[in-house]
């Protein structure tokens, strides 16, 4: 059975750096893609960083300018971090693992950016 659970969500100040982490059971690392998405308020979801299936390593780490995703397949986790945080980025934050065949969300986590 696949679970996704996101964690770390809340309150932070402009400015802060944010974190959040993904536990995602029940599938390969190495098969699928890894990604983080969010949807701000009243917006569509949208793509925030993500980890392509093709690259097939039991850690990856990819930075994207504020934006930084890292996976690790021995603890099944998937990690973000933005930095320099800005009320735009006041949003629930999703975890997704996604092949050809499949493709699974977490149930979200909101963080909220505000001083």
């Amino acid at each position: 059975q696949v679970r996704i659970v996101e964690s770390g969500g809340g309150l932070v100040q402009p400015g802060e750096t944010l974190s959040l982490s993904c536990t995602a059971t029940g599938i390969d690392f190495a098969d699928y893609g890894l990604a983080w998405y969010r949807q701000p308020p009243g917006k569509e979801r949208e793509l925030v960083i993500e980890a392509p299936q093709n690259l097939k390593a039991p850690r990856i780490n990819i930075r994207s300018g504020r934006k930084a995703l890292s996976t690790d397949s021995a603890t099944s986790t998937i990690q973000l971090q933005i930095d320099n945080l800005d009320v735009a980025d006041t949003a629930v934050y999703y975890c997704n693992a996604r092949n050809r065949e499949h493709s699974y969300w977490g149930q979200g986590t909101l963080v909220t950016v505000a001083s």
